[in-house]
């Protein structure tokens, strides 16, 4: 299945993208996208009500906005530099375990929401990535089973501020958490959907140009790797993200570096995950 939340900011309603493309309103299912409906097995239960009752469900309209397909989340966990080309590009060397750091739930929108240039920022940078939800409590996973505590997979923009990443006292989460800077979806593809995770084409533009151009192949830690390894250091809960690293071609990887300005248009896309546009704008 693929999750998709519709409607207005902070009131948004579950619902089904279905493989015909057509939208549906699944609100009398009677639960939104969050910890609980994972916690309580919620997919296979709207998978059931799907067969029985998604007939009958209401049609949305294409025009109408996506937000963020789950609800907040207890925790948006980010991997860095978990791509070879990107390490490179960043001038560092290769990780020998996952590096680690946190992003705001605060920085959830929708995957079509504008992308708004915080107060005093000047390097805000772009960062396609595979994102992946957890979908039940997960401590001291053995990388074997880990994929069992996958609900789904995601497309995620991982915006950074790259001057208050790196220039202002060197902690990366304050350069990654500000609004609008973790636009997801347009949906969460539950694992059935993905033929190989493993191998999936990625790619970003900036006003039409293409600057990330790879594929999870190139990843460094696999998605099994990585939710075995982040549950050796805290409680992964249902609903949880994990994004799992860019490929080369930020921003700040280009000789001169070159950032986002308002009017900039921003579109990427993950093979089997759809696509999503940000347009720049501010700063605040």
């Amino acid at each position: 299945m693929k999750l998709i939340r519709f409607g207005e900011a902070g009131k948004e309603k579950p619902g089904l993208l279905l493989d015909d493309g057509v939208r549906v309103d699944v609100s009398a299912f009677g639960a939104d996208y969050d910890e609980t409906f994972f916690a309580n097995g919620g997919v296979a239960a709207l998978r059931s009500w799907l067969d029985h009752d998604g007939k009958s469900a209401p049609r949305v309209a294409p025009s109408t906005r996506l937000g963020a397909p789950i609800s907040r989340p207890s925790k948006i966990v980010c991997i860095g530099l978990n791509f070879r080309d990107h390490a490179a590009e960043s001038k560092m060397e290769l990780p020998k375990e996952p590096v680690i750091f946190f992003k705001s739930t605060t920085s959830l929108v929708g995957p079509n929401d504008s992308l708004v240039i915080p107060r005093n920022g000047t390097k805000v940078d772009w960062e396609v990535e595979l994102a992946v939800v957890i979908g039940k409590k997960a401590l001291y996973v053995p990388k074997e089973s880990a994929l069992c505590f996958v609900a789904g997979y995601v497309l995620h923009n991982d915006y950074s501020e790259r001057s208050f990443q790196l220039e202002r006292g060197g902690q990366w989460v304050k350069g990654k958490s500000a609004d609008t800077f973790a636009p997801l979806g347009p949906f969460v593809a539950t694992p059935d959907e993905i033929a190989d995770v493993s191998a999936l084409k990625m790619w970003l533009k900036v006003n039409g140009e293409l600057r990330q151009n790879s594929s999870t192949a190139n990843m460094i830690f696999d998605v099994a790797t990585l939710v075995s390894y982040v549950s050796e250091f805290m409680t992964l809960l249902p609903g949880d993200v994990i994004s799992t690293g860019t490929p080369a071609g930020v921003g700040l990887g280009m000789n001169p570096p070159k950032y986002l300005k308002a009017g900039d248009v921003v579109e990427l896309g993950i093979e089997s995950l759809g696509e999503s546009r940000q347009t720049v704008v501010g700063p605040v």
